[in-house]
């Protein structure tokens, strides 16, 4: 029960995540480089207690994870406003566990039993109908909703962000590390990443307003730390998961944000949905997170 409880801890942080961020606010760049700013801090903290064996291996490690995950966020943090987060959390949540869940059969022989291939792929077309009721959207203009070319682009986002974020998580199975070992590494990169970013989209906010990369150490985002001590000790806390539960299932556990982030979207962001749309989105949630489930019991 006790692996359990840790297990959801990232579930409930990452499920938070989305809000704070939103609350705070700030423009792209800011809400991006608030939850680096921690995850260094976080970095240095971990690295202190258990210290750094620099290996090229831990560099490629680091720079596959930490890469990745940089733009996967700014993506994710622009498909906030197209969508909000209510719809966008259970999105790429199913679209995360049916590419991971793909990848790990094909490429990692995660189901080697027939039982666990039937189990797979009935958690995999669950996920699927989830995520197609979760992107439904009623044709019914309101000056608080998305129109529809920034609906169709929030889902286009989603998607490639939710790519990157396979590739961020799979990728690591390439490299044989230690998970404490490439926090402040992985940090740096995520640090490097989002410079770059900021520098190469002119300090543009999702919003349009513009600015300079000293726009990314504005006052939000030193407010968005708050944001990333959120991700920090969720990101954490999911390392000693994998180690108690397993890799599938911890993650398994972990996509149960999908209920706090809907949730939190709704009633505490306001996020404005059609009666219908309510309804099919909760009831998408609630089959992403079977299909979640399904697929977590593969490895059990």
């Amino acid at each position: 029960m006790g692996s359990v409880l840790i297990g959801l801890v990232p579930a409930l942080g990452w499920g938070l995540q989305g809000i704070v961020m939103q609350k705070v606010g700030g423009t792209a760049a800011n809400r991006q480089m608030g939850i680096v700013l921690a995850a260094l801090v976080s970095g240095v903290v971990v690295a202190l207690l258990v210290p750094i064996r620099w290996t090229p291996t831990l560099v490629a490690a680091a720079a596959v994870n930490g890469i990745p995950w940089s733009l996967a966020q700014v993506l994710q943090i622009k498909s906030f406003d197209c969508l909000g987060v209510a719809r966008t959390m259970p999105l790429t949540t199913g679209m995360q566990l049916i590419m991971t869940s793909i990848i790990g059969a094909l490429c990692f022989g995660e189901w080697p039993h027939a039982w666990q291939v039937v189990l797979g792929s009935v958690g995999i077309a669950v996920l699927v109908a989830g995520t197609v009721l979760v992107a439904y959207r009623e044709d019914a203009p309101d000056a608080g909703r998305a129109t529809g070319a920034a609906f169709r682009r929030g889902v286009a986002i989603t998607a490639l962000s939710a790519a990157l974020y396979v590739a961020y998580g799979t990728a690591a199975r390439l490299f044989s590390v230690d998970s404490f070992q490439i926090i402040l590494p992985q940090a740096l990169f995520m640090f490097a990443a989002t410079l770059a970013i900021s520098l190469l989209a002119g300090g543009k906010s999702a919003g349009g307003a513009t600015g300079s990369i000293s726009s990314a150490f504005g006052k939000k985002s030193w407010q968005n730390m708050l944001t990333g001590l959120v991700w920090s000790v969720s990101n954490i806390t999911l390392l000693f998961s994998n180690q108690l539960n397993g890799v599938t299932v911890a993650a398994t556990l972990a996509s149960m944000n999908i209920i706090v982030s809907t949730l939190g979207g709704l009633f505490i962001l306001h996020e404005r949905k059609t009666p219908r749309e309510l309804r099919f989105v909760i009831a998408g949630m609630a089959l992403v997170a079977a299909g979640g489930i399904a697929i977590g019991v593969t490895k059990l």
